[in-house]
Formats: C-alpha cells, sequence, structure tokens
C-alpha cells in the first residue's frame, strides 16, 4: 500500500493564536515581539498583513518598524500558544492515531489507508484545515507526499491555507528547480558551502556524485544527498502515549435550527463518521458528549456514559438522548458537535448506565456487524457509496 503522510504547518501561529482572542489584530499589520514596551527584540511571528510590508519572523525589532510603523505588537504568551498547541494536536490525533509533533506548530500525520474514512488525500486535507479553521479559529497549510521529508517541503510551497502534493513523479517538476537553501535540514551554512562547490538548485544537489558528497559533508551528507532524490525511510512516530484521547465531529449548520428533529438528522450524520473512525483505528470508547453552541455564540456541553463501544447506534444514541434532555426550542442552535472519549479507562471502573442495562447484547452484535460491512464497502468504494437511510430519507441541514 502506498504510504500518504501529511504534514500540518499552522499558518503565524503566535499571531494567529492571538487573533482569536483579539478579533481586531485580524484587519490591521500585527506581530508578536520580544518586547514590544521597549521595542526591543525581535519579530517572533507577524500576520500576513505585516508580512507584507516585508516583516519577517527574526527580523530585528526596529527594522521590522522602520517597515511597517504602524505595525500593532503583542507580547509573547507561551503559555497561552502551547495550549492552542495541543488543542491542534487533540484534533489531528482524529484523523489517524499516529502524530509526530515537530514543533510547536506542525506536526506529521501517517494518513496511510484513510480513503475510506476522509477520502482522496487532497480531500482529506481540505476537511483538516476546514476544521481547525472552523473549530479554533487558526489556519494551516498541509503537505502530502509518501515520506515525512516530501510532505515537509510541500508545505512551504502554498501559505497561508494551501495544500500541496509531492509525489516522486513531482521531484523534478516541483522540487529540483528551488534553490538548495530552501531544503529542509540545510542551514545557511550549508548552502554557502554547497554554492561555493557549484550547487545552487536541489536538482543540482540530487545529480552530483554520491561518494564525494559524502566525502565533503560527513555523515549527515549521505542523508542530505538521499533527501535531494525525495528518499527518507524514517517513520512517523507519535510523542505521546496515547495519541487519540477523543474522536469528535462538529458542524457549523448553515442557518441556525429550533427544530430537534433537524438536529436529530445532523446528530446521525456525526455519530456516522465518528463510529467509522473509532472503528478504523480500534477505538472503543466509554464518553459520549454533545455540544451546541447557540445564535447568541452561549455553548452548552453534556456527557454520559455507557458501555465501551464504537458502533454508530450506540453513539446516536447517547448523543440523542443528551440532546432530548438539553433541548430548548426558544433558542436557536448554529452549531452541533458530538464526540467519544474514554478510551483508556479500566474496564473495572466502568459505570453502568442506561444502555447498558437497555441494550440487548445479541443487538450491539448485529449492530456491529452492519457497521463492519457497511465500513468494508467504504473502504473499497469510498465514503458516499453507502449512507444511513435517515440521511436519505430526511432533507439534511
Amino acid at each position: 500500500m502506498k504510504k500518504v503522510i501529511f504534514l500540518v504547518d499552522m499558518n503565524a501561529f503566535f499571531i494567529s493564536c492571538e487573533m482569536t482572542r483579539n478579533a481586531s489584530l485580524a484587519s490591521v499589520p500585527a506581530a508578536v515581539a520580544g518586547d514590544p514596551k521597549k521595542r526591543t527584540g525581535i519579530i517572533l511571528a507577524a500576520n500576513y498583513e505585516a508580512r507584507s510590508h516585508g516583516v519577517k519572523t527574526a527580523m530585528v525589532l526596529h527594522e521590522a518598524l522602520k517597515r511597517c510603523p504602524e505595525m500593532i505588537l503583542v507580547s509573547p504568551d507561551l503559555t497561552f500558544y502551547k495550549q492552542k498547541s495541543r488543542e491542534v494536536m487533540d484534533l489531528l490525533s482524529n484523523y489517524s492515531p499516529i502524530v509526530e509533533q515537530n514543533s510547536i506548530d506542525e506536526a506529521w500525520l501517517d494518513m496511510t489507508g484513510s480513503e475510506g474514512l476522509f477520502g482522496t488525500p487532497v480531500e482529506a486535507a481540505k476537511h483538516i484545515m476546514d476544521e481547525i479553521k472552523d473549530r479554533l479559529g487558526l489556519w494551516c497549510s498541509v503537505g502530502i507526499a509518501e515520506n515525512k521529508f516530501l510532505a515537509k517541503m510541500a508545505s512551504d510551497m502554498k501559505k497561508p491555507l494551501g495544500i500541496t502534493e509531492l509525489w516522486k513523479d513531482d521531484i523534478p517538476i516541483k522540487l529540483w528547480p528551488l534553490p538548495v537553501k530552501t531544503m529542509h535540514g540545510i542551514g545557511a551554512k550549508t548552502a554557502e558551502k554547497l554554492e561555493r562547490i557549484g550547487i545552487h538548485t536541489i536538482g543540482e544537489l540530487a545529480n552530483f556524485d554520491a561518494s564525494l558528497f559524502v566525502r565533503t559533508f560527513g555523515k549527515n551528507g549521505n542523508d542530505i544527498y538521499l533527501h535531494a532524490n525525495g528518499i527518507d525511510h524514517s517513520s512517523v512516530h507519535p510523542h505521546r502515549a496515547d495519541e487519540m484521547k477523543s474522536i469528535g465531529r462538529e458542524k457549523t449548520l448553515p442557518e441556525n435550527i429550533s427544530d430537534i428533529e433537524k438536529a436529530k438528522i445532523v446528530l446521525i450524520e456525526l455519530a456516522d463518521h465518528i463510529g467509522m473512525t473509532a472503528r478504523n483505528h480500534g477505538k472503543k470508547g466509554r464518553t459520549v458528549q454533545i455540544t451546541l453552541k447557540y445564535s447568541d455564540f452561549r455553548v452548552v456541553t453534556r456527557q454520559t456514559t455507557l458501555s465501551a463501544t464504537f458502533t454508530t447506534r450506540e453513539i446516536y444514541q447517547a448523543g440523542c438522548s443528551l440532546l432530548e434532555q438539553n433541548w430548548n426550542r426558544n433558542h436557536a442552535v448554529r452549531l452541533i458537535g458530538l464526540s467519544l472519549s474514554g478510551f483508556q479507562e479500566e474496564d473495572s471502573l466502568k459505570q453502568l448506565s442506561f444502555f447498558d442495562l437497555k441494550e440487548d447484547p445479541g443487538k450491539n452484535d448485529k449492530n456491529q456487524r452492519i457497521d463492519q460491512a457497511m465500513d468494508k464497502i467504504r473502504s473499497k468504494h469510498g465514503t458516499e457509496i453507502i449512507t444511513l437511510a435517515a440521511l436519505v430519507k430526511k432533507e439534511t441541514i
């Protein structure tokens, strides 16, 4: 099976985090800087309005202000940025259990074999980009390739909000014409050495004498040479013991709704996606949570406990019960969310719930067989080939 690796790179991350809590920064040149009060230090991150004036990351602050005197400066808040980073990584873990965080604002995902869940690689990347934007208010770019190095290079090719594929067949056209200094893993000093021996592009490096290159640049020379040829055998290694802590989906509605039956149809769609993701990763959860965001932007979350499950029907029933208990037709809803969690709890700590007593074990087996049959068909023919009857019989939101 062909490997599919994503590199998700957050765009202008620090200042974008600041814009999520101060919307006025989004429409003017702004940057996170070392010491805005003393006007010393360097630019840590600039938004795209500031970049249009020539402001760049790591630029000395007084030079940046010469280029853009009206730029608003914000003091860095690393604690806040780390929290936003955790939110991004938790969201990414819904798409793959194999997520390797490379820095505070980027991560590799091994998406191999996920086409049955999320569609083509480009479609999956669009899902990720839209969900990060809608749920977290942040922008990202996604590089798609068959190894980590090419995915990293692809992620830098189009910003902001770019999706770029860089497969091995694309290397001569997309990778080799680039300046050698843009290659991931090559610093300024190495780039200078390469240019002194006549290597100015990645293509020239890829076609250089391999043995001579290794003798010149030592033990790292072989890796650099292989990367220039698009070869990278390293695997995506998750840094956390349990990369997937929850599986969740949200849907912002095209219009506010007060009809609970319409809300239930949205809930079926969310439960179907969550159940399929959970089964794909072998994750049975015991906690189902719903999120309701009202037209006045007030948010309500409610959760319940049930027997460990990954069947769509049980996830939907739990969510539906919570929906019925908390629905208020006098308050229009603009967003509905559903999630499954509690994957690592011990069986001995399991809390019996209404669902444990109500469901027939034989019926649960039947639900699981139905789900698995649907998953198998979707994996082979795509997610749109088969769907739940309720989503066909009734008009969806």
